[in-house]
């Protein structure tokens, strides 16, 4: 089987055989998932910072 063959039964099995989610709803699924990466993010940040303050201060101690 050649790559352009595989290339053109890849596209038709996408298009005829997989079931895709309706537009306005991956749209949403998309937004949710992004303000939660955000969020997580900024969490890890603070989690980090606070943890570089509290080393810095015990380290000062010495």
């Amino acid at each position: 089987m050649n790559i352009i063959a595989y290339i053109k039964e890849s596209f038709k099995e996408l298009n005829d055989k997989v079931t895709w989610m309706p537009l306005a709803e991956a749209q949403k699924s998309a937004i949710v998932v992004t303000v939660f990466s955000v969020l997580f993010a900024i969490s890890i940040f603070l989690v980090d910072k606070a943890f570089q303050f509290g080393l810095k201060q015990y380290f000062n101690l010495f």
